[in-house]
């Protein structure tokens, strides 16, 4: 069994129900004590942003706040595509504390040698 889980989202809230469901399998997994990391690219980077992770998907669903907060809680990291989020001139200084810029190189350095469960979004 795989100690680590890596999601990769690039959606971000233009489809919120993605997002959502990103959430909650890497909520899942760091609540089971994994380590586990979001690797958020393309639009997906604006959620790593201090107050830009907002809304609720659809009734009946946790709200995205909500799930962001248990990750983080949970130990959950984000790695930010820092070519994406340079591209749309984004304030580093405005990353979530939980989230840091990072691309292939530091994501396959997080993976290492180990067996990870991947999930991509």
């Amino acid at each position: 069994m795989s100690n680590k889980a890596a999601i990769s989202l690039a959606t971000g809230l233009e489809d919120a129900e993605k997002v959502t469901v990103a959430l909650l399998v890497a909520v899942g997994a760091a609540e089971s004590g994994r380590s586990t990391l979001m690797f958020v690219t393309k639009e997906a980077v604006r959620l790593a942003l201090t107050g830009t992770a907002v809304g609720t998907a659809c009734d009946g669903c946790p709200s995205i706040p909500d799930l962001m907060a248990r990750y983080a809680a949970a130990d959950g990291r984000l790695l930010v595509c820092p070519i994406c989020f340079s591209t749309k001139q984004l304030d580093a200084g405005s990353l979530v504390a939980n989230a840091e810029l990072g691309g292939s190189v530091q994501l396959w350095e997080w993976i290492g040698d180990d067996a990870v469960a991947t999930f991509s979004y």
